[in-house]
């Protein structure tokens, strides 16, 4: 049985998104085993539910939402670190962070 506290969008999806943020350290069980989280991940976040190689899409919704730059291990954060985004250059997410007040 998946970790309670991930969510599975679409049974298409190759990620899982957290339903509540998991602490660094914290063990979470997916679909064919253990993963353990080595950093914070905050409610939102996705991680991987299975190995993701370069080059394959990540799909969400059941839609694809980007494209692995590395290879990415089960239960791994699955971010803009590891991610090429088939919609927002990368540049324009950090353009965009610096420009909202706060």
């Amino acid at each position: 049985m998946t970790d309670p506290r991930l969510l599975l969008l679409s049974p298409d999806d190759n990620v899982f998104v957290l339903r509540a943020a998991i602490e660094a350290g914290e063990t979470v069980t997916l679909e064919t085993g253990t993963a353990t989280l080595p950093a914070r991940l905050g409610m939102g976040h996705k991680i991987a539910r299975r190995a993701i190689a370069p080059g394959e899409k990540i799909v969400k919704y059941g839609a694809p939402i980007g494209t692995a730059t590395a290879k990415i291990a089960p239960g791994a954060h699955v971010h803009v670190h590891n991610v090429k985004s088939d919609h927002t250059p990368t540049y324009a997410l950090a353009a965009t962070s610096e420009e909202v007040p706060r």
